[in-house]
Parts: C-alpha cells; structure tokens; sequence
C-alpha cells in the first residue's frame, strides 16, 4: 500500500508539472488570438437572480433587480454544489452584511456544523473577514483561506471563490469586487473526501446547529463548474467583455491544456479514492500558536483573569513541560515514580482482586495508604528499569510465592484479616465478565487464536439495548477484548457480569451477586452452543464412554478431579437429562440447533444435549468462575 500510495502521489506531480510546463501553449495561443476570438464564460450550472419571493426570506432591492434578503433561520436550498475535493468549481454572488459578524454562514454545502464536523464547504464570516474552506472533518483534516481584512458592512460586494481541484490552502482564492484577496492560510491539510455527511447540495443563508446570515443580501448567486480566470471574474463584477488573455485560453479554449487537465482529474481521483479508502486512528497534534488559557474569576467565563500556562504542580517531580510530548516523557520518566505506581497497582489488582492501595482511582489524601508501600516501591522500579515490560512483571508476580499461596484458610486466620489486606492467602473472587467467556469458549474448544483486526460482533448483540446484526463464522468465538463496544448499546452479557459501561472512566468493577447473572449464565446462546459443543468433543473423544466423559469434562473446566459425590450428581443430572431428551427428541434438537455451530447428527442426540446441560452445569460453578 505504501508503494501504491507513493505512486499515485508521483503521478500526480507528474502531471501537475505537465500543466505548469504546458509545452507550445504560446504558439497555439498565437494562433488563437489571431481569430479574433470573443471569449465567453463556459461552465455556468446554476443561476438564482432571486427576482421571486424565497419562502420566509424577504425581496428587497438588490444589486441588478431584486435581491433576497436572509432571515438566518430560513435557508435557500439549490440542486447543485455536490463537487468532490479534486474538481474544480467556482462560486460568484454580491453579497450585503448590516454589520460586523463574528460568524455567519453565508453559503454551504454541509450538513451541520456540530453533527457531521462541516463535512463539505462553506464560506463564512468569521470576526468581519470572509472564510472560504473545504472540510472533510473540522479541524483536523480540512484547508481553509481567511481574508486578511475585514469586509466593508452596508455595501455590496461581488465575492468570488474558487477551488483549482488541488485539495490544497493554495488552490483556494477569494476574490472581492474583481481583485484577488489577501489571506491567511488557517488549515491546510485536506486527504479525505468533502463529499457525504448529508446536505449534498449548497444552500444559501443558514446551517443546521449554526448561525445564519441574519439580514445579509444577497443577489446573482452563480455556481461554475470549473475554475475562473481573473478576466471572467472581472466581467461577472462589471459586465465588461473578457479579455481574451493566455489564462481564458488555456482555461477554455486550448485543447492541448484540456487534454492534460483531464490527466490531472484523474490522477487526483485515482489518489483521492485511494486516500479515503485508508484506515485511520484518531490523533492528537499540537496547535502553532496554542491558545491562552486564563484563571476564570468565580468560574465565569467572561471574567477572564491572570493568564496561565500549560505545566504540572511545583510539589510533583520534575517538569511536565508546556505540551503534550513533553508531558508524557514525563509521565514514563524513571525520574517519575507515579505512574509506574499507579499501573502496578492496578496489574496486582488483576491478579489478587485488590490493589496494594485500595482506591486504585485516587493515590492523594482522600485515598487509602498502601498496604505495603516497600513492595510497591520496590515493584514499579522494576517495572520502570524493565523497561516498561508489562509481561516481565506479570511473570515476576506470577512466581512469587504470594500469588502461589492457597485459597484456603485457617479461621483463626480469616478472623485476624478478613479483608485479607495483607495478603496472608489468595482470596477467592469471580473473575471478570471478558475472562468468564474467553475461558468457557476455550475449555469448549471454539476460541478462535486469531490475533488483531477489527472489532467483532457475537450473538449478544442482537439483543442489546440498541440491537445489531451478529457475525458469522470465526468472528462469533473471537476473544472478549475483540468484541464491538457501543456506550449507548453495551453488550448485556457483559453488562450483567459486572462490566464497565465505559460512559465513564472505571478502574475498580463493582463486584455483585445477582439471579439475573445465574440467568444469564444458562441461557446465553454463546454458553448453550459452548456447552454442547464441549459435551460433543468429549464424547468423540472418549467414542461415548459416559463415566470417562463427564470426569474429563470436569478436569477440564476445574482443574482437578471429581469427588466420589461430585461425580454421582453429575452421572445422575446426565441421565435424568437423558432421559427427558429421549421422550422429546424434537426438544433435543432444538438445544443443539441453538447457536451456528452444527452439531454431529451421527452421534444420538439425546447424548449430546444430556452432556451439553451437564457442561452449562459445570461451567456454573463458583470454580469454574472464580479465582481460587
């Protein structure tokens, strides 16, 4: 892909080098001006006089005739204006404001300002001056052009903007009565497509979430789809004929320019639909001139006061620096031992249930002392020297003793520390929701290994709050951390063990006991298909030899082997299921049908959904849920 997107930039500038050369334009130009030519404006698409009414918006005298003038809540809407970013087009209109503006929205082709980021094009008034822009997505990939000097108020202007197709601040110009503009370059980074969001063609006046051009007039809006000259711009102002100079000949008439033009068109598409088929992160990037941040006086937003700067407390370690970079070399500095701190004391609350400090989420005043502050200590140091190796301290506590100690406990033990904060045993605890699935997925043999790609939807979501279609294949047994989170439509499976909601930062789950978690537990689609899956693979295994198979079942999903009494109940649930399946087979088929894996019909059916209930059985108890 780098290969190809480097290419398609080269031709490109090929190209572009091809117009800008344009070998013999001046002999064919000769030949040209020789004729007598009486050039004319091509491209025009649209035209609005605005000599009829316009809804709510009022007709009042304009520059040629009549002219609307703008409520700023009631937009004009046109059937044109759907260009992509690598055409060229050019927009003429006389416009009229009452007064100096801090933003208005003169023209667009958009949807909304907030919803779709500008997605589109605009121009504005923007503090008195003229704004002309294109936008893929509002700051961060758009180019943008404002005037250097604010626009005269009551009294017309003939505004022209125009966009050479380049997808670069450049390429924009803002021309006002007749004469190119100055302007300062605002944005000029532009990749994506303008096109989509919604709003697919320009109107006049008003934007969605936005403010309107409240009693501006405007008069003789034209749209072009192509580029104008200065000439053509000239004689749209004052009604003079077109000088026929090189640039209307090569703009218009010179079949050799055309010709290369539609080369460039379509090494800029090629590029453009390339570009926008790339997948993107999201990033943060630092402004040129950041902007000044004050001391607010009682809170209020216009009682700025003493101006500050970016930078952390005198009373922490070292220096945070005045950006973004340079606080998070401060963050992972070894001068710097609070974030190690922190993300140690939450991997050990992984492991033990706890952390070493209590309130994980506050280390300050309000927060619990440590435990044991050496060992904490001690640990981040490691894991700052490591290098940051979050697998080397996962190891280094793994085979400490402390993590190896058994869960049962002495009661004179217990009594002494029943919140066990010293951490004299291994406390029992159910693991997380994502853990509870990935490892009834893998005991049952459907976990898929797969490392990496995009999000992934299992049969959970179909029956969330906002419902969505479930995958197929693979991507139903893909590890937890893999499955596709929506805040306003949580996956319910998860949510009913105790996962984060994420519509806000957690870094301790509450922990609760509730009969909608045993509901949930027995009837979930992806335990059901789990369950009959891991009976069947057992029954292959041991060719349906019953005792041998319900002991493996349980060693597997424990970790060690039935007692005498354990293995009686299980044999008895087997039959007592057996049986009920074997009166109604329909019913046994319709429990191996739930789920898209097929079960084996040469194996009886009554076997499979008897072992499939024992292993939901199994897969329920505090063992195969907890930590021990």
């Amino acid at each position: 892909k780098k290969k190809k997107y480097k290419d398609l930039k080269q031709t490109v500038q090929d190209v572009e080098k091809l117009l800008t050369e344009n070998n013999g334009v001046k002999t064919r130009f000769k030949k040209w001006i020789a004729t007598n030519p009486k050039p004319e404006i091509k491209g025009q698409i649209l035209h609005l006089d605005f000599e009829k009414g316009h809804g709510k918006n009022a007709s009042v005298p304009g520059k040629y005739g009549n002219a609307v003038k703008l409520t700023g809540d009631d937009a004009i809407g046109t059937k044109v204006g759907n260009f992509r970013r690598f055409q060229p087009f050019s927009v003429s209109l006389w416009m009229k404001a009452e007064e100096k503006m801090e933003r208005a929205v003169v023209f667009h082709r958009s949807r909304a300002w907030t919803d779709s980021g500008s997605r589109g094009y605009q121009l504005l008034i923007e503090d008195g001056k003229l704004s002309w822009s294109l936008i893929h997505f509002w700051p961060g990939n758009a180019i943008r052009v404002k005037t250097q000097d604010e626009v005269p108020v009551n009294e017309w202007l003939h505004v022209v903007l125009t966009n050479n197709g380049s997808s670069s601040a450049s390429g924009l110009k803002i021309y006002i009565n007749g004469e190119i503009a100055m302007v300062d370059n605002i944005r000029d980074e532009l990749y994506k497509s303008i096109t989509g969001g919604g709003g697919d063609n320009i109107a006049i006046g008003q934007r969605f979430r936005d403010k309107g051009f409240k009693n501006g007039t405007v008069d003789e809006f034209k749209v072009f789809d192509r580029e104008l000259t200065k000439s053509e711009i000239k004689s749209l102002k004052d009604g003079s004929l077109i000088s026929p100079d090189i640039d209307v000949f090569v703009s218009i008439y010179d079949e050799g320019t055309k010709e290369i033009r539609e080369k460039l068109k379509k090494a800029r598409s090629e590029l453009a639909s390339f570009e926008d088929g790339l997948q993107e992160i999201m990033v943060m990037k630092e402004l040129d001139a950041p902007k000044p941040a004050y001391i607010l006086k009682r809170g209020a937003y216009d009682q700025r006061g003493k101006k500050v700067l970016a930078g952390t407390p005198n009373f922490l370690p070292g220096n945070g620096g005045n950006n973004r970079l340079d606080l998070s070399k401060w963050l992972t500095s070894s001068d710097n031992p609070l974030t190690s701190r922190v993300a140690v004391n939450r991997f050990w609350q992984l492991l033990f249930g706890e952390g070493l400090v209590r309130t994980p989420e506050d280390f300050g005043n309000q927060g619990s002392i440590p435990t044991h502050p050496e060992l904490l200590d001690w640990l981040s140091l490691e894991f700052i020297h490591s290098g940051w190796d979050i697998k080397k301290l996962f190891r280094l506590i793994l085979t400490s003793s402390t993590y190896k100690q058994t869960s049962s406990v002495a009661k004179n033990r217990l009594e002494l520390d029943p919140e066990n904060k010293y951490f004299g045993y291994y406390s029992r605890f159910r693991m997380p929701a994502e853990m509870i699935r990935d490892q009834y997925l893998a005991i049952s043999g459907l976990l898929s290994d797969k490392i990496g790609g995009p999000s992934v939807k299992p049969y959970e979501l179909s029956q969330s709050f906002k419902p969505m279609g479930k995958d197929k294949g693979e991507n139903l047994y893909r590890r937890s951390v893999y499955t596709f989170w929506k805040r306003t439509g949580p996956a319910p499976v998860m949510m009913a063990l105790d996962a984060s909601k994420r519509d806000v930062c957690r870094v301790k789950r509450e922990r609760t006991s509730t009969p909608l978690q045993a509901l949930v537990m027995l009837n979930d689609p992806q335990i059901v298909e789990a369950s009959r899956f891991f009976g069947e693979r057992i029954y292959k295994k041991n060719e349906g030899k019953i005792n041998a198979i319900i002991k493996e079942m349980f060693i597997e999903a424990i970790g060690r082997e039935p007692s005498d009494k354990e293995f009686n109940l299980m044999n008895d649930l087997f039959n007592e299921q057996k049986e009920n399946f074997l009166e109604d087979k329909e019913s046994a088929k319709n429990y191996l049908s739930v789920g898209d894996k097929p079960y084996d019909s040469n194996i009886p059916v009554e076997d499979i959904a008897a072992l499939g209930v024992l292993a939901t059985a199994i897969f329920n108890l505090w063992e195969s849920m907890a930590k021990f």
